[in-house]
């Protein structure tokens, strides 16, 4: 991806890599320092400084991006942030910002997004329901003379620890409906659940009659559902960059350890299995990183095919990375199964990657329907 990229907008990736590195490398997450939440606060506002959250959002209401499509810089920090293995809610982040700039109310934007560029609070994109179902499953929203009453559950809800406000798309009478509220609203109870993931936490998310106002939601169920599907295609294309980002970093490593191991008086990498398996995962990767940057390019420009295309590259690089860092795993061998190695850090990130926001097959299965199949 680096190939591609302009001046302004390699000066972005440069200061998010060094501040990575700097600030959260991975032998602090494996001591959980991303748990700590005077170190969320911190890392937060300073990866607000360096402009993470502003790209999906117009000048006009204090956003701005490094080159005139922001979806393409924001998927390119993506990759970034997913090689050094970062957590908090990148994704989720940028796209209740997004939802919110494209259609909150006066008040939304004036209150909302400036907290939300300036990294004062965090947010959280409440979409999966149970069992792979659509964003606007898992939780029903019932209108109530003050606005309406959510009841439900939804899943797999990423670092939710690091936001004060929620975004839930609930189900309606009138179709989708979307609304932001805080975090510790009444009637909204959060369970944390053991995740793969060791450098990210996963949560599971109930509503027990949370009364939202009128005032509370994004859009309305006329337009809703576009503003969902476009979404929940920025959501995909963000985390598939983040997974390319970390399957290159895994693959990085691995090739040069295939050039450094000597077996038999000679480099493991030399060896024809080793080499062909290597090959085609580096190939595997350039596919899957010319796909992502193709759909982000799409969504960008508002071409009608950059939903379908944002829903191709997650199928494709959801089963990709797992096949990659698997191979990556094979050719390390007994090393790269070890607690002590990075390898099995970048496995977890890949496979929690690949289900969210949905799994390769059901992108797979919307694919078809969106191109009438």
């Amino acid at each position: 991806m680096d190939e591609v990229v302009t001046d302004d907008q390699r000066a972005v990736l440069d200061e998010t890599a060094k501040f990575a590195a700097k600030e959260c490398p991975v032998t602090r997450l494996r001591d959980g320092i991303h748990r700590d939440p005077d170190f969320r606060t911190r890392y937060w506002r300073q990866g607000a400084e360096l402009g993470w959250f502003s790209m999906l959002v117009a000048e006009s209401l204090g956003g701005g991006s490094a080159s005139d499509n922001g979806v393409v810089d924001a998927t390119l920090i993506a990759s970034k942030l997913g090689a050094a293995l970062q957590p908090g809610p990148y994704v989720a982040t940028n796209v209740a910002a997004y939802a919110l700039a494209a259609a909150g109310s006066d008040q939304q934007k004036e209150l909302l997004i400036p907290a939300l560029l300036s990294g004062e609070g965090g947010a959280v994109w409440v979409a999966a329901g149970g069992g792979g179902q659509g964003s606007d499953a898992g939780v029903r929203a019932t209108p109530t003379q003050w606005g309406y009453e959510l009841r439900g559950h939804k899943s797999l809800i990423q670092d939710i620890g690091w936001a004060s406000w929620i975004l839930v798309t609930a189900a309606s009478a009138d179709g989708p409906v979307q609304f932001m509220i805080p975090v510790d609203a009444d009637g909204v109870s959060v369970r944390n659940k053991r995740s793969l993931d060791l450098t990210r936490d996963l949560a599971d998310v109930e509503f027990t009659g949370t009364p939202v106002r009128r005032s509370d939601m994004v859009g309305d169920p006329d337009s809703a559902a576009r503003l969902v599907s476009r979404q929940l295609a920025l959501a995909s294309v963000l985390t598939a960059a983040q997974t390319t980002g970390a399957v290159s970093v895994s693959l990085d490593r691995t090739i040069q350890y295939a050039k450094d191991r000597i077996a038999f008086g000679r480099p493991i990498g030399s060896f024809q299995a080793i080499k062909h398996l290597l090959v085609d995962s580096s190939l595997s990767l350039e596919l899957g990183q010319s796909v992502v940057m193709a759909a982000a390019d799409a969504l960008g420009r508002d071409d009608e095919s950059g939903d379908q295309a944002a829903s191709m590259a997650k199928a494709l690089v959801g089963d990709a990375g797992i096949e990659i860092a698997s191979n990556c795993t094979q050719v390390l061998g007994g090393i790269g199964l070890t607690w002590e190695h990075d390898q099995h850090l970048f496995v977890r990130r890949v496979t929690t990657d690949a289900a969210l926001f949905g799994d390769p097959v059901w992108h797979r299965e919307r694919v078809c329907q969106l191109g009438g199949i």
